[in-house]
């Protein structure tokens, strides 16, 4: 009895780990905390940069777009005799030099530079966006990690446990005391190989996991070496610290059976405004389509000089001042067609904020059922199932005790713990996951994503 009473005593000790994840960080400061990774690829990102660049060529464009264009000057030679090439010859000869300046039709200028001005405003609303996206992104890239970062500590935890069970079962086994049989010692070491399996694959996706987090959270530039980041990548290290990630005014969910909550809560969201922007901008087509109905005018101005007659006779220089325009008077092919076509490309755009509104409405409905019946399996987890799996460890490790039960159940019971605890982990992550998609829809900056991450301590 004395091999079962050590049993005994190793299962028990095995069974008071607790439940609750580990919220106390292990050299926190040299680990990657899930707000570290968010604002590190938030700072190295070199897409908003890009975009940075493309705001400002756009707003250095639009001070080009309202200036006119430079005047044309010519210069002539006019009416030489070709007999003898005698610029005194004839009164019509003379050299003239001229100036003319086209004018643009209406306020097309004006039209251009304030369309231009409103694509700039949309690069503010695109990096907004792009930073909920990416904070969405690199989220599930490290909860994905921390999940197979905590499995790899549950499993280990566990492995230790089956060694014991190995080396308590052989003593057992050869020492002919109770029923302990040989399938019972090939049962453990079969589990124990199991176990080793199991990690294997996790310390793969962990590994894999955090080789994708690195992309977002190095700033690689041209003279950076490859071997480099692929060493810090796997030296990466995560904060055992869980995230608790609270949902944007939770409050309000309540009033989302009426789509016009909805509607109003995402209109102000990054994506939406920059398409509002983008509505804006190219609605502007209609007003330049407008301005062809205008007629475009211009001025020219010429000086000519003439030289002295044959007979030495001064004669007058030559000083000529016009305007010219044209008259839009065939407009059924060319500005009508012009204008119908701004107007179609406007609602085609209309379109986009509501296929994003739709897709908006139907995300957030998706994930907050998804969310809903996770927290049920969370609550069934820790109110009846997890303490039902340990009863029923205890219950087979009292009976093989007792000689009145098999050994293999003891080690099926063990096993089911272990994936309870694992499974349950495995919700809790999915939770945080789908909050963080929840919190992108009802976002109005990216800082409201960053906010909604607390840790055990924070207020």
């Amino acid at each position: 009895m004395i091999y079962k009473s050590l049993l005994i005593s190793t299962l028990i000790v095995s069974s008071s780990y607790s439940l609750k994840l580990d919220d106390t960080p292990k050299n926190s400061s040299e680990k990657l905390s899930l707000k570290t990774v968010i604002q590190l690829s938030l700072k190295n990102d070199p897409w908003l940069l890009g975009n940075q660049y493309s705001q400002e060529s756009i707003e250095l464009k639009s001070i080009s777009a309202g200036t006119f264009n430079d005047p044309k000057v010519s210069i002539n030679a006019a009416n030489i005799p070709t007999d003898t090439l005698d610029l005194n010859q004839e009164g019509m000869t003379q050299l003239k030099i001229g100036v003319s300046q086209v004018f643009p039709r209406g306020d097309t200028l004006e039209i251009k530079q304030e369309q231009l001005r409103l694509k700039a405003s949309q690069y503010p609303f695109q990096r907004e966006n792009r930073k909920g996206i990416l904070s969405v992104n690199v989220t599930q890239l490290w909860l994905d990690a921390y999940k197979a970062q905590e499995s790899i500590t549950l499993i280990q935890n566990n492995r230790s446990l089956f060694e014991q069970l190995v080396d308590i079962v052989e003593s057992s086994y050869s020492s002919a005391i109770g029923k302990t049989r040989q399938q019972d010692i090939v049962r453990a070491q079969l589990e124990l190989t199991k176990l080793d399996d199991r990690l294997t694959k996790l310390k793969q996706k962990k590994e894999t996991q955090l080789f994708s987090l690195s992309q977002w959270i190095y700033n690689i530039s041209e003279d950076s070496q490859l071997e480099s980041i692929l060493l810090k990548s796997s030296d990466l290290l995560l904060s055992q610290q869980f995230p608790n990630i609270n949902s944007i005014n939770p409050e309000n969910y309540n009033n989302t059976s009426e789509s016009q909550f909805l509607l109003d809560s995402f209109k102000n969201h990054p994506a939406i405004k920059d398409i509002e922007q983008n509505i804006k901008a190219v609605s502007k087509e209609i007003s330049l389509a407008k301005q062809q109905y205008k007629p475009q005018f211009g001025v020219n101005s010429s000086y000519a000089y003439r030289d002295n007659d044959l007979k030495g006779a001064d004669r007058a220089n030559l000083f000529s001042l016009g305007v010219t325009f044209d008259i839009p008077i065939f407009t059924k092919n060319r500005q009508d067609k012009d204008l119908q076509s701004a107007i179609l490309k406007t609602k085609a755009i209309k379109t986009q904020k509501l296929l994003h509104l739709k897709y908006f409405i139907t995300s957030f409905e998706k994930t907050q059922t998804i969310i809903k019946n996770l927290k049920e399996r969370e609550n069934l987890y820790f109110s009846k199932l997890m303490p039902q799996i340990s009863e029923q460890a205890e219950s087979s490790l009292t009976a093989y005790t007792n000689d009145d039960g098999d050994f293999a159940e003891v080690v099926r019971s063990r096993i089911s713990e272990l994936n309870a605890k694992i499974d349950l982990l495995n919700i809790r992550v999915d939770i945080q996951k789908n909050i963080m998609k929840l919190n992108y829809l009802f976002m109005t900056k990216s800082d409201d994503l960053l906010k909604t991450i607390q840790f055990k301590g924070d207020k």
